[in-house]
């Protein structure tokens, strides 16, 4: 199918050109079936309810009226079009259709995976009905197939421009929020974002509490509340939106704390409740739990209300008698991160073994430091195969760290540290130079495997990271093209226009762009057509779903058919059941990676598992595919 450019908001998206026979009105016989599925068009939204209902999912009511707002108009216009009225029905149509998807995802109500199953939801009720009537008028199957094909293209327009809405959507609400962080203005004993009590202010509260705690025996308590994930946030949808969030979450607090209690905020997202006089009956854990279920209910942000967050938070909770107040809030601050490092979104209420806990975490913090230097890190690498004839054509780099006392640490166990510290670049930059080194290796060994390295969000923030690319692309003599940068769909979406010109400059450099974990975040479609993206990594959690359902199989199915669209290729994760590989070559996925085919290796296994593949695992595997 052939394409043409459209542009909204600065964004261009690749949009489809339907074939001259679609354009054409269509023959008498499938007129008829578009007169008879306009008069079922409450049939149809109540089929698409009715799966709504049947997968289980809560959805939020506004986000269902607009949901069912799309499916009434989508069907009119498909059926207009089928009917003889024209192609220009069902393009107003999607744009309106758009335009209200735009808003859902610039907002944060809908997720890319939430819309796309309810588009799909919406095709497949429309298919069963258009099957239905040509059934009950006899009509053939050419005419059956012609009605289906237009009911699908039109399902592809709908993506396609949802695209082209959500950029403008989402620049005007980011201005309207930068307007609004400009108007405030605070004394100095207040923090000038939400108008509470700063932590000087708190503190010297916290002092007289404690005094008249030493005078009458009164019990005091102090909570330390910080947000969870709220940097994630903060790098996805914007400090605007980040800044109005921590107002509305003060508000929030403010209205379950007790007059007679203190609420303060003490900087970034971190606020503290003071409390005395305490009873057996209303302790510091019932605030507690009041606290956090006043964080329950999404927030509506934006002049509108428009804009949906949920957010959670952890607390640490510290009572009883202290010498002074600072050390009354150490003590709820390593509470809190002990709720933290037990899941979030709870409370915990301060042990003196606590202290040992983050003892250790501080040793760990300190031993990584040394790590690099120590050369404690290696790697491990992930085989990628060709799906089409089950070829291994490249690795994924996998750091670990071999700690001299813990033994092998996984990277969820200590990247999260080295992002934190600010050592993400530095240990960065030695998985560029190791991986290369060992993919020119490889390919001079006479195997012909590509490199994929994955990068984090604070290399991507500097242009240090063009320079390491370069550096070890030299120093190792590895060629450009055989090496791929990797980066999350939430790194992605940091700061747009620094990271297209940052891509921009890699792709020029000759090395590969893959979006890893492609469908779990938030990014626009429209965003592909800004970043030089070769390759999207479609996560794991959509390759076990294939299994499940058979919405997950079309989920897949939709997924690499607009990375066709928009030419680029689709790589599925953790392909762990031959079945999964049957459906994944059924749909012509370009290449996978998973234990189905290999765990990962060492450099000296894996090049033994490449020495091995053709003759052994790989003619076994294909083989039992072909019985599948």
């Amino acid at each position: 199918m052939t394409g043409q450019s459209s542009s909204s908001g600065g964004a261009e998206v690749r949009v489809p050109v339907p074939p001259s026979s679609l354009v054409a009105k269509p023959p008498d016989e499938v007129c008829r079936l578009g007169e008879a599925l306009k008069a079922r068009a409450a049939e149809v939204l109540a089929g698409t309810v009715a799966k709504t209902i049947d997968s289980g999912e809560v959805v939020d009511p506004l986000v269902q009226e607009s949901f069912e707002q799309i499916c009434s108009n989508s069907t009119l216009a498909v059926a207009r079009w089928i009917a003889g009225e024209g192609l220009e029905v069902t393009n107003d149509a999607a744009t309106k259709t758009s335009k209200i998807f735009g808003e859902l995802a610039a907002h944060r109500a809908a997720s890319l995976n939430e819309v796309t199953r309810r588009c799909l939801w919406w095709r497949n009720v429309m298919a069963d009905v258009l099957c239905e009537n040509a059934t009950r008028l006899g009509s053939s199957s050419d005419a059956l197939s012609q009605a289906l094909n237009m009911l699908q293209l039109s399902l592809e327009f709908t993506l396609l421009r949802m695209c082209q809405c959500y950029e403008a959507e989402r620049q005007r609400t980011d201005e309207e929020l930068t307007r609004r962080e400009e108007e405030l203005a605070f004394l100095a004993t207040h923090d000038p974002l939400t108008g509470l009590p700063n932590r000087t202010l708190i503190l010297d509260r916290v002092e007289q509490m404690l005094a008249r705690a030493a005078r009458h025996q009164a019990p005091v308590a102090a909570l330390f509340i910080d947000l969870d994930n709220f940097k994630s946030i903060n790098d996805t949808l914007g400090h605007g939106v980040g800044d109005e969030l921590l107002r509305a979450v003060a508000a929030r607090l403010e209205a379950v704390v007790r007059q007679a209690d203190g609420l303060g905020r003490l900087g970034g997202d971190e606020f503290v409740v003071v409390v005395e006089e305490l009873s057996v009956d209303a302790g510091p854990e019932l605030v507690a739990e009041r606290l956090l279920e006043a964080l329950k209910q999404p927030f509506k942000l934006g002049e509108d209300g428009q804009t949906r967050i949920t957010v959670t938070a952890s607390i640490g909770v510290a009572a009883g008698e202290r010498t002074t107040a600072e050390e009354l809030l150490r003590d709820a601050d390593i509470a809190m991160y002990r709720a933290k490092w037990d899941g979030k979104n709870r409370y915990t209420v301060f042990e003196s073994a606590m202290h040992d806990t983050v003892q250790a975490r501080m040793e760990l913090d300190m031993d990584l430091r040394e790590a690099l230097e120590k050369s404690e890190f290696y790697l491990d690498y992930q085989p990628t195969f060709t799906l089409s004839d089950m070829t291994p054509i490249g690795v994924e780099a996998l750091i670990r760290w071999r700690h001299p006392v813990r033994g092998v640490l996984q990277p969820d166990a200590f990247i999260p540290l080295l992002e934190d510290s600010g050592l993400i670049t530095d240990v960065g930059r030695w998985v560029l130079q190791e991986a290369c080194h060992q993919g020119a290796a490889w390919r001079r060994a006479g195997y012909p495997i590509d490199m994929a390295v994955n990068v984090a969000a604070r290399q991507l923030d500097s242009d240090e990271l063009l320079t390491d690319i370069a550096e070890a692309l030299a120093d190792s003599g590895l060629e450009s093209h055989a090496l791929t940068i990797e980066i999350t769909e939430t790194t992605l979406m940091r700061n747009v226009k620094e990271t297209a010109l940052r891509l921009a400059a890699i792709k020029r450099l000759g090395v590969r762009i893959a979006i890893d974990d492609f469908g779990t975040g938030y990014s626009s479609l429209a965003y592909l057509q800004q970043f030089p993206v070769d390759a999207l990594k479609i996560d794991r959690s959509f390759i076990s779903g294939m299994r499940r359902n058979k919405e997950g199989e079309t989920l897949i199915h939709t997924l690499i058919q607009l990375g066709k669209a928009l030419s680029i290729q689709t790589l599925a994760e953790g392909i762990e059941q031959e079945e999964e590989l049957s459906l994944l070559k059924g749909e012509e996925c370009d290449s996978g990676q998973g234990f189905l085919f290999a765990r990962p290796l060492d450099a000296e296994a894996a090049e033994a598992f490449f020495q091995n593949w053709l003759e052994s695992a790989g003619p076994r595997l294909v083989r039992a595919t072909h019985r599948g």
